[in-house]
């Protein structure tokens, strides 16, 4: 067996935002959000369900799945490959946004439900070793709570390393699920005995695929794979560029010193480089 590789945003809405994710995503979302079993989801309705993508361009495409739960609280949960400029922003509109667009004109303010955004990211987004971050309004000097009618959430992936046999919790699982489904030709016998992972696991099956679905995410695992290598390359450039620009500072202080043989020998400069900057 095949699997889509999860972490990409169209299969990952193609696994927990399809009309028949339901279970799926409420099993997941329990799981992750780690409410108490009093706050536990019972029930939701998917917005906006997984359709065969169309992608022109995708310079600038992001999906997301949408949740509307029994209780008239909103979910937004997103997969978030590629670290680009504007992300945090854009979570905070988002969610923002959602929670503004709930009232016609006219309405009173208490018809606002919560909006929770739960982010999953395939890079490091905070320097701490916490997988999970959660943040909402609060005083500054005494930690007051103003609001918990927009909560962000982030769980980093980089950050969850564990094995097959250190799955311990259903979080773990997820997690497992959607860090490592990609690279797996078969279901784990731990996570086979989860009805709704296994289900998961199913819908993620490149053989149940249409091949235009196939296209469709093979093109944008593709264009993922290309925007980290551009990325990474100008990670390595600025790097260079840096390293480059301390040896010429080197250099220059001991032009005073020393001869341009011994300077080159030093630096690791050629003597015509070092003769310039003479």
């Amino acid at each position: 067996m095949r699997f889509l590789d999860v972490k990409t945003d169209f299969a990952f809405k193609k696994v927990f935002g399809s009309e028949q994710s339901t279970a799926i995503l409420i099993d997941f979302l329990n799981a992750v959000l780690e409410y108490p079993p009093e706050q536990a989801i019972q029930d939701l309705t998917i917005v906006d369900p997984y359709q065969i993508p169309l992608i022109k361009g995708m310079k600038d495409t992001y999906v997301d799945v949408k949740a509307r739960l029994a209780n008239g609280n909103q979910v937004i949960i997103e997969m978030q490959v590629l670290n680009v400029k504007g992300f945090e922003q854009r979570i905070l509109f988002n969610a923002a946004k959602s929670y503004s667009l709930q009232l016609q004109k006219g309405q009173d303010f208490n018809l606002l439900n919560p909006v929770i955004a739960l982010t999953l990211t395939d890079f490091q987004m905070f320097d701490t070793p916490d997988l999970t971050s959660r943040f909402k309004l609060i005083e500054k000097q005494h930690l007051l709570e103003y609001s918990d009618d927009i909560e962000l959430i982030f769980i980093e992936l980089p950050k969850f390393n564990l094995n097959e046999a250190e799955l311990l919790t259903a979080k773990d699982r997820w997690l497992y699920f959607v860090k490592n489904a990609g690279s797996l030709n078969l279901i784990p016998e731990c996570l086979a005995k989860e009805p709704n992972i296994h289900h998961a696991f199913d819908i993620a099956n490149e053989a149940g695929l249409s091949d235009e679905e196939l296209e469709a995410q093979h093109r944008r695992f593709d264009f993922i794979w290309l925007q980290k290598n551009s990325i990474q390359k100008a990670l390595d450039d600025g790097e260079e560029i840096g390293r480059k620009k301390g040896v010429l500072a080197v250099a220059r202080q001991l032009l005073d010193i020393l001869d341009d043989p011994t300077i080159a020998a030093k630096t690791g400069l050629s003597e015509a480089e070092v003769a310039r900057l003479r």
